[in-house]
């Protein structure tokens, strides 16, 4: 474990001028005190680490010092296979870039090593859309996708609910959500984040200058903040209802998970049929409809009366289809 430890620790000065012992701590999940502590081994050891004393201080490799203990386990190996995605690849028109990188990592990989692309393969596949639908690659992903490697801002079409808006965008990341293909990018325009659908987009034409990265921008955090407050936004009306065990049960793969989590928490005691009242917030009584009949008897909709008259509607018509 330590040694594995150690050795992560000098791949990481190699790859960097100088690491705080706070940065290191955080990357090798140790306190600052085992930092010191590796540091002192490792240079013991002969490895060449010097730490720089005072606020500003840090530890780094002297001398251009290099490892060789660079050769990949098994596991790795495969694992640094597994890191691509075949189709998203392709969509960007990054398949062959990939599949020469492949090529040139197994090249470079012992002997025994060399089937790990293979193995991967077998042991693991991602089907990143939805079931039951069908999905295109945006015909302006590829353009996309350039301006996001190459850190160059585009003008850009953008077909809204209202109209067609046209903006400068500095583009910093992609997102694959479900099937669907988003951009992260920075409004030149007061510097303001937002997320596009890359469907939606017109037209998209990449500019001769490019633009300078804010290297302290989190595109996983960023895109689950965003994700996060998409979803509550679209809950904008409320539904009260009474579920049995099993609707308690089944009511988060009916709609939104964490909106029936927060519901179902804050709900009180069953009563004395054990039934469970919920109130629970959803995009419209139209959409609230379509999700709660799927959990049929488990379910009575309380209220509003709006909605228990659609459920009551089902029951009646129900009824008439199986002679009831």
């Amino acid at each position: 474990m330590r040694a594995a430890r150690l050795i992560k620790m000098v791949l990481l000065l190699q790859s960097r001028p100088s690491m705080t012992a706070g940065e290191l701590a955080r990357e090798l999940e140790v306190s600052e005190r085992t930092v010191a502590r590796d540091a002192q081994a490792l240079s013991e050891a002969g490895v060449p680490v010097y730490a720089d004393r005072g606020r500003a201080g840090g530890y780094r490799l002297i001398g251009g010092y290099r490892t060789r203990l660079t050769g990949l386990a098994r596991g790795e190996a495969e694992a640094l296979f597994l890191s691509g995605v075949p189709g998203a690849l392709r969509e960007m028109g990054l398949e062959d870039a990939a599949s020469a990188a492949r090529l040139k990592v197994s090249a470079a990989l012992l002997p025994s090593l060399r089937d790990a692309s293979r193995t991967a393969a077998q042991r693991f596949h991602l089907d990143a859309p939805n079931w039951f639908t069908e999905t295109k690659a945006p015909e302006l992903l590829p353009a996309v996708a350039d301006a996001v490697w190459d850190d160059r801002r585009v003008t850009a079409r953008y077909r809204s609910r209202e109209a067609e808006v046209e903006r400068e965008l500095e583009p910093y990341g992609l997102v694959l959500k479900a099937g669907v293909w988003y951009v992260c990018a920075r409004v030149a325009e007061g510097g303001s984040f937002r997320v596009y659908r890359i469907d939606r987009f017109t037209a998209v034409e990449a500019r001769a200058d490019r633009f300078i990265r804010d290297e302290e921008f989190d595109l996983p955090g960023f895109w689950e903040e965003r994700a996060e407050q998409f979803a509550r936004s679209i809950l904008r009306a409320e539904v009260v209802v009474r579920l049995s065990e099993d609707g308690v049960r089944r009511l988060p793969y009916a709609v939104d998970p964490a909106a029936a989590r927060e519901a179902l928490a804050a709900a009180g005691t069953p009563d004395e049929e054990g039934r469970l009242t919920v109130t629970l917030p959803v995009e419209s009584e139209k959409v609230a409809h379509a999700q709660l009949a799927g959990l049929g008897p488990e379910v009575e909709v309380l209220a509003p009366e709006s909605l228990r008259a659609r459920f009551t509607d089902d029951a009646i018509r129900l009824g008439r289809l199986y002679g009831t």
